[in-house]
């Protein structure tokens, strides 16, 4: 074993971070996982996540945490509308019979926040160190000496960046940065779905809608606690979020700029902006160059969005991230490796490959969802599959 009497250190604890720290602990290896929010509760969790069965469904059951899944997941969330833009629906497959667990196209449907909460609960008691805000780090003998913002720090034996888009580690790592996608969205959250925007609701019917328009899409899907989340999704500049005089605190504010960008959808909309949850907050899409490489290091790796940021519109962003977390885990504990910067070599020539095919997929839906006949090539795009 690779990580005998060494110590891991993941920053981060996204779906990613989580997998890995779960997976390392079963080979008995002593991880420490930090994560700046102040604990589990402190963000509002996204919309669901669709599970894929060689991906996420993959590290779930490694992790023996199937049973728990299926115990929490959400049935019938992953039925589908396409509309336009009043709202009159092109494709539904809420009248198909029922997938289940075992079906080759079955993508079951979960909650970030529980599935974040079933992957906590299955870790050692203070595995994670919550309210730490990754500073720095500094090469320390064989391994690296972490700070954080309130004055902490800790060795760590291997690093294992799990830190997201704008990852503090990652430049110890490689300089190659993300390049942004043209995209844009201003995601929101309706709590109580049924009272606050019940059009809406009563059409979404427990799933997810996708409406395209002329280059600007709605997309947005119900969770289980009765809330719904929704993005307006554009083509901007890459600074729109902060030049737009937006105050995203500011429902008729954000209202009025959907009324005049999306100026002739429906009003049935309006009910998603008039009741949100403030403040809105914009996602500036970005993507990693498809190409990129860099020298494997003994005491030093990434994962998820920190190694392979992608537009989220082939559902691979949360599933390559725990197919991270699984090979990563398999490369270092399955001693077919000599060293550990082999294991670490050949988990990252082999993410970065699935990594590009998936963000290639990712782009050009990114592409197909925003153009001019978008509604045209998205009912083809699912009518292929």
């Amino acid at each position: 074993m690779l990580l005998k009497n060494k110590k891991v250190a993941i920053v981060g604890g996204g779906p990613g971070g989580l997998t890995l720290a779960r997976l390392l602990q079963l080979e008995n290896v002593e991880v420490k996982l930090y994560e700046r929010d102040r604990d589990q509760y402190a963000r509002v969790q996204g919309s669901p996540l669709d599970m894929h069965e060689k991906s996420g469904m993959a590290a779930l059951t490694k992790a023996g945490l199937i049973e728990a899944f299926q115990k929490n997941f959400m049935p019938g969330a992953d039925r589908k509308l396409i509309v336009n833009e009043q709202a009159e629906v092109f494709l539904s497959d809420h009248d198909k019979p029922e997938e289940n667990f075992g079906h080759m196209h079955f993508r079951p449907e979960i909650d970030r926040g529980t599935l974040r909460k079933i992957l906590l609960e299955s870790l050692h008691p203070d595995t994670v160190v919550w309210d730490s805000h990754f500073q720095q780090m500094e090469k320390q003998g064989e391994g690296w000496h972490l700070f954080f913002k309130d004055g902490r720090s800790a060795y760590a034996d291997l690093v294992v960046a799990a830190d997201g888009t704008n990852s503090k580690i990652r430049p110890y790592l490689t300089d190659i940065k993300p390049f942004y996608t043209g995209i844009t969205m201003l995601e929101g959250n309706v709590p109580n779905a049924a009272i606050n925007a019940p059009d809406v609701n009563k059409l979404i019917n427990g799933g997810k809608i996708m409406a395209f328009g002329r280059g600007k899409d709605l997309l947005m899907g119900q969770k289980g606690n009765g809330d719904l989340g929704f993005y307006a999704s554009i083509k901007v500049p890459e600074n729109w979020a902060t030049t737009n005089g937006l105050d995203y605190t500011n429902n008729l504010q954000v209202l009025n700029w959907f009324k005049q960008e999306y100026g002739n959808w429906s009003s049935i909309w309006y009910q998603l902006f008039e009741n949100a949850e403030t403040p809105f907050i914009p996602r500036t899409i970005y993507c990693m160059p498809l190409d990129q490489t860099w020298q494997a290091q003994p005491n030093l790796t990434i994962l998820g969005d920190a190694a392979h940021v992608m537009p989220p519109f082939a559902g691979e962003g949360a599933n390559m991230a725990m197919l991270d977390a699984l090979e990563l885990s398999e490369c270092l504990a399955n001693g077919q490796y000599k060293t550990r910067q082999e294991a670490i070599d050949r988990y990252e020539k082999n993410m970065r490959h699935r990594a590009a095919v998936a963000a290639l997929e990712s782009l050009e839906n990114g592409e197909r969802m925003h153009s001019a006949n978008a509604l045209e090539e998205m009912l083809a795009l699912f009518s292929r599959h």
